[in-house]
């Protein structure tokens, strides 16, 4: 499907859509994944810090889908960031997802009190988009001052940076950078999952904004969302393990919004994030061991 293609900074084309499976059981992960891809999803988002990525390669396999038809997308934590842990990093992905080459792979995190370990991160990613072991390498919750300083020490501009962006949390200063440098932005989070827990008072899905839009084009409020990224040009890897919620989330090709109907969504920010502050993040904080495939 030619409307669900983005051609990335380096040629390399990745489907717009994507299955995440964050907080998704490893009991549950399998089936999901195979129906994505029954259902006519070509990219799957995981990381080595959900533990499943095992899972994510079984549901490959057992989806009968060709390898080279799936566009597999992990990154890699913050406790194997530096540049011979992060190569190992690979190794482990690799091998728990069974593959030999990964399409992205992306660092997790930034980590600004060891940014010393993030550059040697991303200096491993190079060599290994260098060695052809993975065909495109980028970064996730990374702010303005992050990729620039990336930048500046690096070589090779992030294909993808891969950020919460929603209707409510639009990180539109975020978005400006990615986009003067070429990098795609890629949204979690892109329905506003994060705020059915964070403000049960306050959800997206229940937003009568976007729900008076999704009636006008017979759609739900998921679907006017999934849209809205993908007329602004954006990524998006909405998660579900239940059938309808994973079909009803590619079935998004067949209406447009309207450029007064974008207005309206963009006015929707409130500035207000749902995830962890991208400084929070510390290996004393946030340190996990990741298993050996």
């Amino acid at each position: 499907m030619a409307h669900n293609k983005i051609t990335l900074n380096n040629r390399v084309d990745m489907p717009a859509i994507g299955l995440g499976v964050f907080q998704t059981p490893p009991d549950a992960t399998t089936a999901a994944v195979e129906e994505a891809l029954d259902r006519g999803y070509r990219h799957i988002d995981t990381a080595a810090a959900y533990l499943n990525e095992r899972e994510v390669g079984e549901g490959i396999r057992r989806s009968g889908v060709a390898r080279e038809d799936v566009f597999i997308e992990t990154k890699v934590w913050i406790s194997d960031y530096g540049y011979g842990a992060t190569l190992h990093a690979f190794d482990k992905s690799a091998g728990k997802l069974g593959v030999d080459q990964l399409d992205l792979l992306i660092l997790h995190q930034p980590l600004p009190s060891r940014f010393d370990l993030t550059l040697d991160a991303y200096r491993a990613l190079e060599q290994l988009l260098f060695d052809g072991r993975v065909r495109a390498i980028g970064v996730s919750n990374f702010m303005p001052e992050h990729i620039d300083r990336l930048l500046n020490e690096t070589s090779v501009v992030p294909a993808v940076n891969q950020i919460e962006l929603h209707p409510y949390f639009q990180q539109t200063a975020v978005q400006k950078v990615n986009a003067e440098h070429g990098i795609l932005t890629q949204a979690w989070s892109p329905i506003g999952g994060i705020t059915s827990y964070r403000d049960a008072e306050r959800r997206t899905f229940d937003d009568p904004t976007l729900l008076e839009i999704a009636s006008a084009h017979s759609k739900s409020a998921a679907q006017v969302m999934l849209r809205w990224h993908l007329q602004q040009g954006r990524s998006v890897i909405p998660k579900s393990t239940k059938p309808a919620r994973i079909a009803e989330n590619f079935d998004v090709f067949d209406f447009e919004l309207t450029t007064e109907q974008l207005a309206v969504i963009d006015a929707l920010d409130t500035g207000v994030r749902g995830g962890p502050e991208p400084d929070s993040i510390t290996l004393e904080a946030y340190g996990r061991e990741i298993p050996e495939a």
